[in-house]
């Protein structure tokens, strides 16, 4: 499997990866889950960050990403913190409830359950790109890293079911690589990236846990995302990654 750093010529060394300016701001979406909570937590004690904002559903400014106007209300309060943009990291996502359904089966679809999984996987990244890009800097170091999934990979897909989560996350995928081809043409330092972060402790893959099946901790989890997301530079744009920094087949 090829991992990022093979398309470096003198290999994956520290040395050469651009880090962030200091001083800037952090935002993560999805503050309120599992993993969005640790990612918060932990960027907090990052020395890149001089501010770390989280939103989610429950905050004091509610972020809905199923509502166009509390995402643009976001970007402007971000915007009102006066320090540059430098990482947005969007750790929702919706597998089951909510509205959401893990289909076994195609006789299980349901038009509704399939919306919702569009509008909060796929639609509502699309959102925080078209609100929250503008507001990335022109120049340094500045990362977009969405939360994917390896079920959204047409190419491994072996199982079959899912198919709303699958679908929305292959949208999401789809998503991703277009906006950074367009990101590359203003923001040539900027990196737009989907992340599939492993299984993870949390409300979304508890029923769904196997026996084997490595599964870590949010903090565990956030802390290899946070690792992952200092050494990625602007090759990295438009690729669907592992928390290992291995590219995933689309």
């Amino acid at each position: 499997m090829r991992r990022l750093s093979d398309d470096k010529p003198d290999g994956d060394s520290i040395s050469r990866i651009a880090p962030f300016s200091p001083g800037g701001i952090a935002v993560v979406f999805g503050a309120s889950g599992g993993i969005g909570r640790a990612l918060t937590a932990q960027l907090r004690a990052h020395p890149a960050f001089s501010i770390v904002s989280g939103y989610s559903r429950t905050g004091s400014t509610a972020l809905d990403l199923g509502v166009e106007s509390t995402i643009e209300a976001v970007a402007a309060e971000v915007q009102q913190c006066g320090a540059d943009v430098r990482l947005l990291i969007n750790a929702t996502g919706v597998l089951e409830g909510d509205g959401c359904v893990a289909e076994k089966s195609w006789r299980q679809l349901d038009p509704a359950a399939m919306s919702r999984a569009f509008a909060v996987n796929a639609i509502g990244p699309a959102l925080l790109a078209k609100h929250f890009f503008p507001l990335l800097p022109r120049q340094g170091k500045c990362i977009f890293v969405t939360l994917s999934a390896r079920v959204g990979s047409i190419g491994d897909n072996r199982l079959g079911g899912w198919y709303s989560y699958r679908a929305s996350k292959a949208a999401l995928n789809q998503i991703v690589r277009t906006a950074a081809i367009e990101l590359r043409r203003i923001r040539p330092e900027a990196a737009c990236v989907a992340l599939h972060p492993g299984t993870v402790d949390t409300r979304l893959s508890a029923r769904f846990a196997k026996p084997g099946l490595e599964v870590q901790t949010p903090d565990a989890a956030a802390k290899r995302i946070i690792a992952l997301i200092d050494t990625l530079t602007p090759a990295a744009s438009g690729e669907f990654i592992d928390q290992r920094g291995r590219v995933v087949a689309w």
